[in-house]
């Protein structure tokens, strides 16, 4: 896995994240893939907690930043009508909480020249919950630089109001989960109002993943999300098929 990067076999495909109510893309979450030479495409659940345990996380993750942003500045400074969308970067934990951080956000954005407002870093609920002594000083640097913090498959940890504000998260992503229980068992579409009643309280946008039927999509809207991704639009894509793709809006 150490590697991995210096051979280039490594890439990122991209997912669309879309506005609900027009169907068009409002952004892309970078998601990382290995190619490996000998083995094949292996699953990102199987390397990325190595990665993290062992170390490497971190020039991979660095590198995830700086490719991410520099790809999605490129589409919106040279395709049409692309000048507006965001890009979402999944951190690690053993990022959050390494003192350089903050560098490494700050060299990928000056280097790739985005907007800071359209960077969203992505951190798990569970990644969190388990970070009790997050720095401060990181915190306040990103936020001092402008990107927002998302907060991925909320729902299925244990986040408090409290921590909630105290993070300054921007943005709250409904684990899949819950979308998948849409118009199978009640419960799921009373979660999700709940998430939605919740983050509207907290100036919070929510973004629904996993989204695969029509159906879903129209008790989403009935439930006021106004933000969600999934194969329903496209699965995630490498990003040589991306301006087609974008082509159709």
């Amino acid at each position: 896995m150490r590697l991995a990067l210096g051979r280039g076999e490594l890439s990122l495909n991209y997912q669309p994240i879309m506005d609900v109510a027009a169907e068009s893309p409002v952004g892309f979450e970078a998601l990382l893939r290995w190619h490996h030479r000998d083995h094949g495409l292996i699953p990102p659940e199987t390397f990325i907690p190595i990665a993290e345990e062992t170390g490497p996380i971190l020039p991979i993750g660095a590198w995830v930043l700086h490719e991410a942003l520099r790809q999605v500045q490129e589409w919106r400074r040279d395709l049409m009508a692309a000048d507006s969308l965001s890009a979402a970067v999944n951190i690690s934990g053993r990022q959050l909480v390494s003192k350089d951080f903050p560098n490494v956000v700050e060299e990928a954005i000056l280097a790739s020249g985005i907007d800071p407002d359209a960077v969203h870093l992505e951190v798990t609920e569970t990644v969190l919950m388990n970070q009790p002594d997050l720095p401060e000083e990181t915190l306040q640097r990103l936020h001092g630089l402008g990107v927002g913090l998302s907060i991925d498959d909320f729902g299925t940890g244990y986040s408090s109001l409290s921590y909630l504000r105290w993070l300054s998260a921007r943005t709250l992503k409904i684990d899949r989960t819950f979308v998948h229980e849409l118009g199978r068992n009640p419960h799921g579409a009373s979660l999700i109002e709940l998430v939605t009643g919740m983050a509207d309280s907290l100036d919070l946008d929510v973004i629904a993943e996993g989204v695969e039927t029509r159906e879903q999509l129209s008790e989403l809207r009935r439930l006021g999300v106004r933000r969600a991704q999934g194969f329903l639009w496209s699965e995630p894509m490498p990003s040589e098929s991306v301006p087609a793709w974008l082509a159709g809006f």
